[in-house]
């Protein structure tokens, strides 16, 4: 259970730096377009990745912490 947990803490530190990565990508592409291909979408359209990136890393999170108390429950029974 530590491991599973270990490894939704990882995935989770990923995701959002990931988010960071696409959001700041797509922020860039779209004031470039706007400027200069003429492009009707406004800047602020990319901060709308950041919906189901935020939801895989609260998801990541809960489930690492969930993890991460079984294995301190199973820790604890194992000792008595």
């Amino acid at each position: 259970m530590k491991t599973v947990s270990t490894i939704f803490g990882i995935l989770a530190v990923l995701l959002s730096d990931v988010m960071c990565a696409v959001i700041a990508f797509n922020y860039c592409n779209l004031v470039w377009a706007g400027k200069y291909a003429g492009s009707g979408a406004p800047a602020y359209a990319a901060f709308f990745y950041a919906i189901p990136f935020g939801v895989g890393i609260a998801v990541c999170a809960v489930l690492a912490v969930t993890f991460k108390r079984k294995a301190a429950q199973a820790q604890k029974r194992d000792r008595i």
